[in-house]
């Protein structure tokens, strides 16, 4: 993949030092959407990601050097994408009294990702929306929804993106798109409905960051969306606010991993929120662990179907 021309202005540099052992590829990993992601793109030398800020668009590159992650970004959105690095990569992520020594999974698989933080980026509406065109559907359909959405109505990238990166649309971009182009991405009226009424109330989301990392005040506010039920809620928390403890309850597949990971068979939504009854308060970091670990339940079974919602 070619690079994209780079502005006239100059970029912005900073080296942030965590106070944590901090890995940069498990850290991030939730904002992933596969490898045709116009948003966030991994190169051997780093990762790219866009993103819209108060100011405008941004470009951020971050790599890491030992226990230090370099980061440089570009756009009228720079500084704001600068300052936002700390909290993206966790910062504040504070685990507590945290303890997974009864459960021997949970106890190795936490010492080999100790460099995972709970991120937070800060941007409660693109989260949303990332959330919502995953309702009810495949991986490998909301990805392509996402890409074919921003790439059709995301400005460039600042910088020396690498080519066909795009920034996450305005709020009144993703209202002005019509029926046909939601049809095309493959994306049904009940979720286009949704982000529709999303980006109607996108400035109310974002105060809800003044709320901290998460909770149960934060996810209700968060409710109030018509279309966004608790599964979505959890979605966009865990990474917009960085909460450590939202379960996405109503997941396609998240019990079954729980409970091969935990105890050796499958559970259902009930007998995943029993089994991180131990640990209040850090649900998700529970479940993140299990993810950043490499586990992968035995596979057996059939396959959800992928809806086909362009020829309806």
């Amino acid at each position: 993949m070619g690079l994209a021309l780079a502005t006239d202005a100059e970029p912005l540099r900073t080296t942030y030092a965590p106070a944590a052992p901090l890995d940069l590829t498990l850290t991030l990993r939730p904002l992933s959407r596969g490898k045709q992601d116009p948003t966030m793109q991994w190169y051997p030398n780093g990762v790219w990601l866009t993103m819209p800020t108060p100011e405008g668009g941004a470009t951020l590159h971050l790599s890491q050097r030992g226990a230090l992650i370099d980061a440089v970004a570009w756009g009228v959105g720079a500084e704001w994408a600068i300052a936002s690095v700390p909290e993206l990569l966790g910062q504040s992520d504070e685990s507590g009294d945290f303890d997974v020594s009864t459960n021997v999974f949970l106890h190795d698989a936490h010492r080999r990702t100790f460099g995972m933080r709970l991120l937070r980026t800060g941007r409660v509406f693109e989260m949303m929306v990332a959330a919502i065109l995953e309702q009810k559907v495949t991986g490998k359909e909301a990805r392509l929804a996402w890409s074919t959405l921003i790439r059709k109505h995301g400005q460039p990238a600042p910088g020396p993106a690498p080519a066909g990166m795009r920034v996450f649309p305005s709020p009144y971009a993703w209202r002005m798109i019509p029926s046909w182009e939601w049809h095309r991405a493959g994306v049904d009226s009940k979720r286009s409905r949704t982000v529709i009424a999303a980006a109607s109330v996108a400035t109310g989301l974002e105060r809800t960051l003044a709320l901290g990392r998460g909770g149960v005040d934060v996810l209700a506010r968060l409710r109030s969306v018509p279309g966004v039920g608790v599964w979505t809620a959890a979605e966009t928390s865990q990474r917009s606010h960085g909460d450590a403890d939202a379960v996405s309850v109503g997941d396609y597949h998240l019990p079954a991993v729980v409970g091969w990971a935990l105890i050796g068979k499958p559970v259902d939504d009930d007998g995943m929120l029993e089994l991180l009854s131990p640990w209040p308060g850090n649900r998700q970091r529970v479940m993140r662990i299990i993810e950043s670990s490499g586990f992968v339940k035995p596979r057996f079974g059939p396959r959800m179907a992928i809806p086909e919602h362009r020829s309806r």
